[in-house]
């Protein structure tokens, strides 16, 4: 048993570079392709505009993959991302001397409030997720026209050094990407190199074989969602920094690109895989996709659909890797 586990996983491990190697290929020939259109793509002002634009997405995505590895879902980040962005914008535009720092805090800790919850909705009450998520999703965008009383929060109420949170430099890169790096080295070295980080993808490989080893089931699964709470109402903080502009229905939807940049990544949705450099590629993905097809003249609907394809095949892809794998596996076993 054991060296069917070690074939197992060696195995993974090949696919996974495998495809991320094809991924990374396919961003490059893309690049090339929609250069060869419009000879601004690879301009250093588009090529920063368009990083920018994917830092939140890819600190999303962070979350996310840890959820779905688990074999879950998370369909309330986006209100979760407004009802924070909401309550930092209304904080900041009523004491305008609150230190952005302060903001961001607060924003992260109203996310993190908001995915304990869910955490306990799924770990303890044992709630499908999709199920908790979706209503807690609404619950979360009801209280945010609440908290707001159905008005915005406009750019001309917000304080300068708030909005400088999305327009600073920090060594010569957006304080966005910068923050987007920070979480991504956090998170690599988590999942890589902590105890609890290998659970977290024990729970989503077998969850009966996790805890029978003696991990706490419920316990990871609760840190999961809320870190993935807390990294949405940081998101929050930046979305409503970035555009000036908290309103109720901010992010609506946003959610599906997230998954959409996790599923590119390599994540499966059945659990148990996913690694921190095959989101970095998925979200890129998904911003050279957003920002390039409006360049060469695609038209917004052809957009969606061109979109959908990709992560369609993607989808595809990845179950026929895996059914390969399995194979694989099996033909290898020694009995």
């Amino acid at each position: 048993m054991p060296e069917y586990s070690l074939q197992k996983t060696s195995a993974g491990a090949s696919i996974a570079k495998f495809r991320e190697l094809g991924l990374l290929v396919f961003i490059l020939l893309l690049c090339v392709g929609v250069q060869l259109r419009n000879p601004s793509f690879l301009t250093l002002e588009n090529i920063n505009d368009m990083v920018t634009n994917t830092a939140i997405l890819s600190i999303l995505a962070v979350g996310m993959m840890l959820v779905i590895v688990t074999r879950g879902i998370d369909l309330s980040i986006g209100a979760t991302l407004a009802l924070s962005g909401m309550i930092s914008a209304m904080t900041v535009s009523a004491y305008p001397d609150t230190h952005p720092l302060l903001a961001i805090l607060l924003g992260t800790a109203v996310g993190i409030v908001s995915g304990m919850i869910i955490g306990l909705l799924v770990s303890k009450a044992g709630i499908l997720p999709i199920i908790a998520t979706l209503g807690m999703m609404n619950a979360f965008r009801g209280m945010t026209f609440m908290v707001s009383g159905g008005k915005w929060v406009s750019a001309h109420q917000m304080p300068d050094s708030f909005k400088a949170i999305a327009t600073s430099s920090i060594f010569g890169l957006n304080t966005l990407i910068v923050i987007a790096i920070v979480i991504y080295l956090i998170f690599f070295y988590f999942t890589t190199y902590t105890r609890t980080g290998r659970q977290i993808y024990a729970v989503g490989s077998n969850p009966d074989s996790a805890k029978i080893s003696g991990i706490n089931n419920d316990k990871i699964l609760w840190l999961v969602y809320t870190i993935m709470g807390g990294l949405s109402g940081l998101a929050g903080v930046l979305w409503v920094s970035k555009f000036a502009s908290a309103q109720g229905d901010t992010a609506s939807g946003y959610e599906l690109s997230v998954i959409a940049a996790c599923v590119l990544g390599g994540v499966s949705i059945a659990g148990g895989s996913g690694k921190i450099s095959g989101i970095i590629l998925g979200s890129i993905l998904l911003g050279i996709l957003n920002n390039a097809l409006p360049l060469i003249n695609v038209s917004p609907f052809w957009q969606m659909g061109i979109q959908g394809s990709i992560i369609l095949i993607a989808v595809v892809i990845n179950a026929l890797v895996k059914r390969g794998v399995d194979q694989s596996n099996l033909m290898r076993r020694r009995i």
